[in-house]
């Protein structure tokens, strides 16, 4: 860097010349590209350069170039840093604080604590909201940190509040740029799914030693005059009980503790998130292990839940389920036409990767259930 050069100014071209053969630069408001050729493998260009870059406190991402007739095929595209205002990331901090009330309120369904008298009370129900945002953040973490990693720019979670009976519909993290290999998309795509596996299993085993929640006889007689909502549990859950031998059901008047519910939304949110398609973490890990073979696979996703809705609707009376995985069928059918995510370097991911692969849909269809909520009629 030249003393005469601001240290908050983009790196110039000179600074490229080792890694990226530069043609003109680029500018629109505060991005920059830089049109040019690499000069080492693509894969390899944002992690050389990322560095560079975020000390001048610029995020950068590498992008593919097509059909501008050019001899310059790839770009460095430049934009500020941005975590939010003074460095504060308020958006992420405000999304959490928001579903850590609509959780806490969730929990006080599950825990039957009355919150008219005194809204205080609310905070009683906080090992539900431990439980779950524990499990969906570990998730999150886990994309997050392999992310950096790999020198992919990613941003802290984004939760997503909802009203109850769960209270949120889970994380989200943003990746900007392309990612530089099959072994990144992978190592990427399967850390979020095993980081919160680990903890929804540490959270169902924690949560089936706690003790039983009495139901209030106005709920009791509730339920026999109308219609209740039952969460059925997934394989993995019943394992669980079994290898620590606790019940996850209780006679009339005791229900298991709403912290193994937490467990349940985690053991959900997997296997929705392993559906080998498009964006979803099942679809990275299946296109990092098959290469643009995957397309043939994801293809079939769609007619597989649409045949699984089908086949709830004629032969079973679980109305709830049918709506669910058909809606999920058409969620997979607009990935499908969206496609997956595409490495700038493509090669093998290794026997290791593979195997691993084979274990994380393993462990991900022992979180499968085909009825995961109905609703019962006295």
């Amino acid at each position: 860097m030249s003393p005469d050069e601001p240290a908050n100014s983009p790196p110039s071209v000179g600074a490229l010349t080792s890694v990226f053969h530069v043609y003109r630069v680029e500018r629109d408001d505060d991005e920059i590209r830089y049109i040019g050729e690499p000069l080492i493998s693509p894969g390899n260009l944002s992690t050389e350069v990322g560095p560079l870059f975020a000390r001048r406190g610029y995020d950068v991402s590498v992008t593919r170039r097509h059909g501008d007739g050019g001899p310059a095929p790839y770009a460095l595209v430049a934009e500020p840093e941005s975590v939010g205002i003074d460095g504060i990331p308020w958006g992420n901090i405000v999304m959490l604080v928001l579903t850590v009330a609509t959780t806490l309120y969730a929990g006080t369904w599950w825990y039957y604590i009355d919150i008219a008298g005194d809204p205080l009370n609310l905070l009683r129900a906080w090992p539900f909201t431990a439980a779950v945002l524990g499990v969906l953040a570990t998730h999150e973490l886990g994309h997050y940190v392999m992310s950096r990693y790999h020198g992919v720019d990613a941003s802290l979670p984004y939760f997503i509040p909802v009203p109850p009976p769960i209270g949120t519909m889970g994380a989200i993290i943003r990746m900007r740029g392309q990612i530089p290999s099959r072994k990144a998309l992978f190592d990427i795509g399967v850390a979020g799914p095993l980081a919160g596996l680990a903890a929804t299993i540490a959270v169902t085993v924690v949560g089936l030693h706690l003790d039983p929640i009495a139901v209030p006889e106005q709920a009791l007689q509730a339920a026999d005059e109308g219609a209740s909502i039952k969460f059925n549990d997934p394989l993995l859950l019943t394992l669980l009980a079994d290898l620590v031998g606790q019940p996850t059901d209780y006679p009339r008047g005791l229900a298991v503790n709403p912290v193994v519910f937490g467990g349940w939304v985690g053991m959900f949110v997997t296997f929705l998130n392993l559906i080998p398609v498009g964006q979803l973490d099942g679809g990275h890990i299946l296109r990092a292990a098959l290469g643009q073979r995957q397309e043939t696979v994801a293809a079939a996703v769609p007619g597989v839940l649409f045949a699984m809705a089908g086949g709830l609707y004629f032969l079973t009376e679980y109305t709830q389920s049918t709506i669910l995985w058909g809606i999920w069928g058409v969620i997979a059918l607009v990935m499908v036409q969206a496609g997956s995510a595409t490495p700038l370097r493509e090669g093998s991911i290794g026997m290791k990767r593979l195997a691993l692969a084979g274990l994380t849909f393993v462990l991900g269809a022992l979180c499968f259930m085909p009825v995961p909520i109905e609703i019962v009629v006295p």
